[in-house]
């Protein structure tokens, strides 16, 4: 082209200076992650109920990831995709006893984006660790809009939270919203956004639903979308259909902010289905299950300007640890330190062409359900390669003329069986030295010199894992079928205690924002119209506590009464620097002649360094 003038020079100079620095704009990243929501709870993937239009739409633009596998369970596939490795090498493999808690020394994917100079922020579900330095804001999020603990109402959950107008947690602190939750997290994710894109700041926002985890509750608009299923499925069904379009609102959110093109967008969810089973993609089993219903999950990938904007399939095996290494790859983000990666990238995958340059038929990954305090070799696991599932270390399947996964082959593969077994011989290996730490709650540290902890922690002892059981004070937490012999409290939480020094402690029955008292009972509330029971639909059972014993270390260092008007029993220690184990308890009043009577945990406490 022939310039003839200087304002054609000029021209000419911004134009091609702009392309150059819009071609070489890192691309945003939008995460969307659903609970419990399975490979076949789509449209796209066969579901004859089910209306997911946009998340179909999403789908039939995108690179899909036909053969894609995560844990069977929440907090396990989350750890793995935020570190790139092995769930179990980062501590978490359960989703209490403290192993929801994700090792304080793992590198997660927000930090790597932030260091790259993204905004990061996530919205909806950790599940991760709820007190320092495990929450999302610790992690390399800059903004963290999340609930506590691992579904709404769980114990850790803000007190009475039903999905509708519930406190939800902005950088740690209790913050009041407005509507449903699931709009409400998109909703922050959109403003998060749109500061971002006013800033001219690339982001990365992790968007990761409630919803359809229990309890199924959603606006009654929606299940009544579907008046010919039960109550139950109507609201799973329902749940689903509210994400969905939320999904499309997103989209189009970005489209109006100009940013649709250039934003890397990717759906999944983070387990197999606990919703009804009228279709399963033809997979065996669900949550939880070491069968590919438990762990194979749908993926899309959509980023026009990136050239991922039309259908293709990957057939080759993958699995939620090559998400960060691939994502790192994609978006040209340099790791901040050295980190040894489980996942590999798959970038060479993600065009119609395929990736020659790596065996990927033989290439080993696994998925397990531990879902125990402590890891059990060959517990419910299913060490995968090719078509090849060996399930539990003894059942052998041939994924591709078997999917339902009915015909145990074991025996007519014998070297195939060994070359699996012994790969898990030494993966275990290497990881079983691991599984020997806990994370513990910090205490006395200066980002949390005061701290709110919960029976969702203990370990040792079974947890209330909701507020359902919070109020029916049940047999989880503590209490004896046989009332003659009184229940021992053989929980504790393990703490560090960062700083030598006296430490106040505040136990309760009730969290403080319900405002109840230890002995005092409490009504269930009112269920939504339209909608199922939540956990808070349940009556709060009075307890004849009598007194509060501060434990530490096993031994009972003070007994104090619990009168008629007490909200709490406030005790004073001093606590030396190191590992303590903390397991403050109440003593219920004897029956039937017993000497003593119960005990039960004390499901909350409160910890503070005294100056």
């Amino acid at each position: 082209m022939k310039l003839t003038s200087l304002a054609q020079v000029l021209s000419f100079f911004l134009l091609t200076t702009y392309t150059t620095f819009a071609a070489e704009k890192p691309p945003n990243v939008v995460f969307v992650i659903t609970d419990d929501q399975g490979y076949g709870d789509l449209g796209f993937t066969g579901n004859p109920v089910i209306k997911t239009p946009h998340i179909d739409k999403l789908a039939g633009e995108s690179v899909w990831l036909e053969d894609f596998h995560v844990a069977p369970s929440c907090s396990p596939t989350r750890s793995s995709l935020l570190t790139g490795r092995w769930t179990n090498r980062t501590g978490v493999w359960h989703t209490f006893f403290a192993r929801a808690m994700m090792y304080e020394d793992e590198v997660t994917i927000a930090e790597h984006f932030q260091a790259a100079g993204y905004a990061t922020g996530m919205f909806g579900k950790w599940h991760l660790g709820d007190h320092y330095p495990y929450r999302p804001h610790d992690r390399g999020f800059d903004v963290a809009y999340c609930i506590r603990g691992g579904a709404t109402g769980v114990t850790a959950d803000y007190w009475d939270n039903d999905y509708f107008d519930d406190h939800h947690f902005r950088n740690g602190k209790a913050t009041p919203s407005t509507g449903y939750s699931t709009d409400v997290f998109f909703a922050e994710s959109q403003r998060f956004i749109k500061e971002q894109v006013a800033r001219n700041k690339p982001f990365f926002a992790w968007i990761a639903t409630t919803a359809p985890h229990k309890p199924w509750v959603c606006p009654p608009e929606y299940s009544g979308l579907y008046p010919k299923e039960s109550k139950k499925a109507a609201a799973f069904y329902g749940m689903l259909t509210n994400i969905d379009e939320n999904i499309g609102r997103l989209r189009a959110f970005l489209q109006e902010l100009g940013v649709a093109d250039n934003t890397l967008f990717i759906f999944t969810t983070d387990n197999g289905s606990i919703g009804p089973r009228k279709f399963n993609a033809g997979m065996r089993g669900g949550k939880i299950s070491p069968y590919e219903g438990g762990h194979r999950v749908p993926f899309a990938l959509h980023w026009p300007d990136g050239g991922y904007s039309k259908h293709v399939r990957v057939t080759e095996l993958t699995h939620m640890v090559d998400v960060l290494p691939t994502l790192l790859d994609l978006c040209g983000v340099k790791p901040i330190r050295e980190v040894n990666l489980d996942g590999r990238s798959i970038l060479k995958l993600l065009s119609s062409e395929g990736d020659n340059s790596f065996d990927w038929e033989s290439r080993v990954v696994i998925s397990d359900s531990q879902r125990v305090q402590h890891p059990v070799k060959w517990k419910d696991s299913s060490v995968m390669s090719g078509k090849w599932r060996l399930i539990r270390g003894m059942e052998l399947y041939d994924i591709r003329r078997d999917p339902g996964q009915q015909n145990d082959i074991a025996d007519e593969h014998p070297q195939q069986v060994a070359k699996l077994r012994a790969w898990y011989e030494n993966w275990w290996a290497e990881l079983e030295p691991t599984f020997s730490r806990t994370s513990q709650v910090f205490v006395g540290s200066p980002e949390t010199p005061e701290l709110q902890i919960t029976a969702l922690q203990w370990i040792d002892q079974a947890p209330p894992w909701n507020q359902g059981l919070i109020r029916r004070a049940s047999l989880a937490s503590g209490r004896s079928k046989k009332p003659t012999k009184p229940a021992k409290f053989n929980g504790h939480w393990a703490v560090r205690v960062e700083q030598t020094g006296n430490y106040f402690f505040e136990v309760r029955r009730w969290p403080k924002e319900s405002g109840l008292k230890i002995r005092e009972g409490v009504d269930a509330l009112s269920i939504t119209p339209g909608c199922l029971p939540s956990y808070s639909a349940v009556r709060g059972t009075a307890l004849p506590v009598v007194s509060a014993i501060l434990r530490i270390d096993g031994e009972d260092l003070e007994t104090k009464p619990v009168n008629e008007g007490d909200a709490s029993v406030r005790f004073t220690h001093r606590l030396t620097e190191g590992d303590h184990k903390l397991s403050p308890y109440f003593s219920l009043q004897p029956v039937n002649n017993a000497e003593t009577g119960h005990e039960l945990g004390c499901y909350y406490l409160k910890v503070s360094l005294l100056k």
